[in-house]
């Protein structure tokens, strides 16, 4: 019983702190939509060059590049669709929605160069990007997934913001895909916890340590970069997008990054095992292959998440025995409980999911466990780091 009170006194103080004290990261703010405050933005002088690494993508990178493509930009603009040895028909289905938007000659296909060692291989397609010569010139670069499509007038919002006010980089948390139950589940969870991790408030803040950026949208202005060292400064990090928010950010410069509507994941998920993947890919690496940062994360994530319905739990059934301190627990884990809840409805309202999932998030939290616990042991077993069948580094 004393062990029981313990823990619930420590998980409603870390979700009073997480509430109030962690950038209020719960609010799905701040945001940028597509044409948001540009109604008298003049970017003619400006170039801009998208990057777009691809590896086996046909499904999906006819819709990702036509609103690449689409996009309403009155200064310079070109496409550089890197291809990361394909084996499908990613560079016919990217050339033919090239053709027929009109767009071909703005859109490069690069074909890829094999994998050197010490490189991760997202990262080395956005290098050879970066490298090209139209890319060089260029005010900035925009790095966007093959599997992310945005609304017309997207590009213009982007460079807007980073021009009025100075910013040497703005990336946006796209909206995720959400088709099954499991999606429901996990999905929301997944930003929810994301922003977590690295909340908004502080990574835009000049003053506090904490940087990131989420990879399906990054605009960086190219002198930034090149100041800080280029792509190949991050040449071997498998989480790319918070590497290059931290690069930019410690080199002195000023980073934003927000929610928006206007840019989406067309990834489809669909069942836990594809979830499952996508986290355990890269979760020991963020925990920098740590076995003590691992023990402490999962001790951590229990109390936090499994530990109020099953305080509560244990309450009711302490209280139903005619244990006097039972009410008590079960009234305190149910509080906990409720206030968890509350915060992940902007999140749902956000990704447009149903709130009755807002009190399944201990579930998703547990599910979040076992997957870093699955990176571990991937790791261990050699078989970390995989993107499209193929690991991150290579000879």
């Amino acid at each position: 019983m004393i062990i029981a009170w313990v823990i619930a006194w420590l998980s409603l103080g870390i979700w009073v702190f997480l509430i109030v004290g962690r950038g209020f990261f719960w609010l799905a703010l701040p945001r940028l939509d597509a044409g948001q405050g540009t109604a008298d933005f003049q970017e003619e002088s400006l170039s801009v060059v998208a990057v777009i690494p691809a590896r086996n993508e046909e499904a999906v990178i006819e819709q990702s590049l036509t609103s690449v493509l689409d996009q309403a930009f009155r200064g310079s603009f070109h496409v550089i669709l890197v291809d990361d040895r394909s084996e499908d028909g990613t560079v016919a289905n990217a050339q033919r929605a090239a053709k027929s938007n009109n767009g071909s000659h703005r859109l490069t296909v690069l074909e890829g160069q094999p994998l050197p060692a010490g490189w991760a291989g997202k990262v080395w397609a956005m290098h050879q990007g970066s490298q090209q010569e139209v890319a060089q010139r260029a005010d900035y670069l925009w790095f966007t997934d093959a599997d992310i499509a945005h609304e017309p007038g997207m590009l213009q919002a982007l460079v807007h913001k980073a021009s009025s006010e100075n910013l040497d980089l703005v990336s946006l948390m796209a909206q995720l895909r959400i088709d099954s139950r499991w999606d429901r589940l996990l999905i929301p969870a997944f930003v929810y916890f994301f922003a977590k991790l690295y909340p908004f408030r502080f990574v835009n803040d000049v003053r506090h340590r904490t940087a990131g950026a989420a990879g399906g949208c990054i605009l960086v202005r190219r002198e930034a970069l090149d100041a800080a060292g280029g792509i190949k400064a991050i040449r071997a990090a498998l989480i790319d997008d918070c590497a290059l928010g931290r690069l930019i950010k410690r080199a002195g410069r000023r980073v934003w990054l927000g929610f928006t509507q206007s840019v989406r994941s067309i990834r489809v998920y669909g069942t836990l095992r594809s979830v499952w993947d996508m986290v355990a890919r890269s979760a020991f690496h963020q925990l920098n292959y740590s076995l003590t940062k691992l023990i402490g994360t999962i001790l951590g994530m229990l109390v936090i998440y499994a530990a109020p319905p099953l305080i509560t739990l244990f309450g009711a059934l302490a209280a139903s025995a005619g244990r006097a301190q039972g009410m008590g627990l079960f009234l305190l884990g149910s509080v906990t409980w409720i206030l968890m809840a509350l915060s992940f409805v902007p999140m749902l309202r956000h990704q447009h999911s149903r709130f009755g999932q807002a009190p399944l998030l201990p579930v998703a939290g547990t599910l979040y466990v076992a997957m870093t616990l699955s990176s571990a042991w991937r790791h261990i077993t050699g078989r970390s780091g995989m993107w499209k069948g193929r690991p991150y580094t290579g000879t």
